[in-house]
């Protein structure tokens, strides 16, 4: 029977490589987006290459639409063998100069969305026994970095999220749990995050604009002397979460570039895929 695989944030980046990528290798995609507004340039090549795709609805921060959209596909197909959780938004300002407004914001559209997207699945995956939650992350949920603390955050929780998971629904449920974690992305989530955060054209000002300024330049050293590409494409990450998808003992933890796993080795190093950590987990509490 061929699996089906609910994927969020598919208007643009990661989640519209990954639409499209898992279709072409036989799974029935259920692409979602929170505006359907941005759907055109999927839709195209939904019907360019008659890919099976459905197109719906989702807005991560807001359960109803999280509800409504893992019932659609129940009724549909009985079932939900993969979930995605890719919608997520870049944030970079400093905690001083973060309104309450954005800072729940980014939490809410980067960590509790997959939460909540997570808890509505799993009802089903446990029923079945058998399901995947792939979370695309980011090498920001291991090590924290300038300015991007708020992000940071998120991410960091969304990785204790999925490792606290992963260590009794695997064994029990068999439901596979892993964080992909790329590096930069070269797609428009990095536009995004600077119309979501600059104020008047800058990330930071006042005291920390000096900070900042060196912050960036040194970004960019690191990035003009690196032997490997920093910024990925967004098809890249996605052949690595469908990769996952496709293994039968998929790691816990997976960076998504050289340059990702040599950013991430000072914690990383002792266990890279995350099967001793959640092995002691599980021997320590269960």
């Amino acid at each position: 029977m061929k699996k089906n695989v609910l994927i969020t944030g598919t208007s643009t980046g990661v989640g519209f490589e990954s639409a499209i990528l898992f279709a072409k290798n036989n799974y029935k995609v259920y692409a979602t987006m929170r505006n359907l507004k941005k759907a055109d340039k999927l839709k195209q090549r939904i019907l360019e290459e008659n890919l099976n795709i459905e197109v719906l609805p989702l807005d991560v921060t807001k359960v109803a639409s999280i509800t409504s959209v893992v019932k659609t596909i129940i009724e549909k197909d009985g079932k939900i063998d993969v979930l995605v959780n890719n919608a997520g938004a870049g944030f970079a300002k400093t905690t001083e100069q973060a309104s309450e407004e954005e800072i729940r914001w980014v939490t809410d559209v980067n960590y509790h969305g997959v939460v909540f997207c997570t808890q509505a699945v799993l009802p089903y995956m446990r029923k079945q026994k058998s399901g995947q939650i792939i979370s695309i992350t980011s090498v920001g949920g291991l090590v924290g970095q300038p300015f991007n603390e708020l992000y940071c955050g998120a991410k960091f929780a969304v990785e204790g999220f999925m490792e606290g998971l992963a260590t009794y629904v695997s064994d029990a449920f068999n439901i596979k749990i892993t964080c992909v974690e790329p590096g930069g992305i070269a797609t428009e989530f990095m536009t995004s995050a600077i119309e979501k955060t600059a104020i008047e054209g800058q990330f930071a000002t006042g005291e920390y604009a000096p900070i900042f300024d060196r912050y960036m330049a040194g970004n960019q050293k690191r990035a003009n002397e690196s032997k490997e590409q920093v910024y990925q494409t967004g098809i890249e990450v996605a052949e690595v979460a469908l990769g996952i998808a496709q293994n039968e003992n998929p790691p816990l933890r997976i960076r998504t570039s050289q340059w990702a796993e040599d950013f991430c080795k000072l914690k990383t190093k002792a266990d890279p895929d995350g099967h001793k950590i959640v092995k002691q987990l599980q021997d320590s509490f269960l």
